[in-house]
C-alpha cells in the first residue's frame, strides 16, 4: 500500500521565529502557527470560529528566510509532513509532540519594518 504524508496549512504566525543551529552548522527554525476554521452553526445560526495551533520546524535556507523576512502575525502557507516526536519524562512520564516539518513556506505578505521596529505595513514593497 501507498503511503502519503502531506500538509498543506495556511495561516499566521503565532511567535517570533526562533533560529538555532546543530552541532554541524545547519540552521532550524521553529515558530507557531495558528490556523483558523470559520462555519456556521446549524442549530443557532450564529457564525463560529475556531483556532487550531501548530507548531513548525524549518531547515536550512529556508530556515534562515524565515528568520529573517517572519515574525509574530506574519500570514504564511506551509507545505510539509507530519512529523511525531516521542521521548520520556524526568518523572517517568512518556510524551509526544506532533509537529509539521516544512518542504516549503511561502510568504503571503511582506510587512517591511522601519529601524526602530515600527510596522511600515501601508509601505510598498
Amino acid at each position: 500500500m501507498a503511503n502519503l504524508n502531506k500538509v498543506l496549512l495556511t495561516g499566521n504566525l503565532t511567535r517570533d521565529v526562533e533560529l538555532r543551529h546543530t552541532h554541524g552548522g545547519t540552521a532550524v527554525a521553529n515558530f507557531g502557527l495558528a490556523v483558523n476554521r470559520r462555519w456556521k452553526d446549524k442549530k443557532t445560526g450564529d457564525n463560529r470560529e475556531e483556532a487550531t495551533f501548530i507548531d513548525i520546524e524549518a531547515w536550512a535556507r529556508m530556515a534562515e528566510l524565515c528568520a529573517e523576512y517572519l515574525s509574530k502575525g506574519s500570514p504564511v502557507f506551509v507545505e510539509g509532513r507530519l512529523k511525531l516526536d516521542q521521548w520520556e519524562s524526568k518523572d517517568g512520564q512518556k510524551r509526544s509532540k506532533l509537529r509539521v516539518v516544512a518542504e516549503n513556506v511561502q510568504f503571503l505578505e511582506r510587512r517591511p519594518k522601519a529601524d526602530d521596529g515600527e510596522d511600515l505595513s501601508g509601505a510598498p514593497f
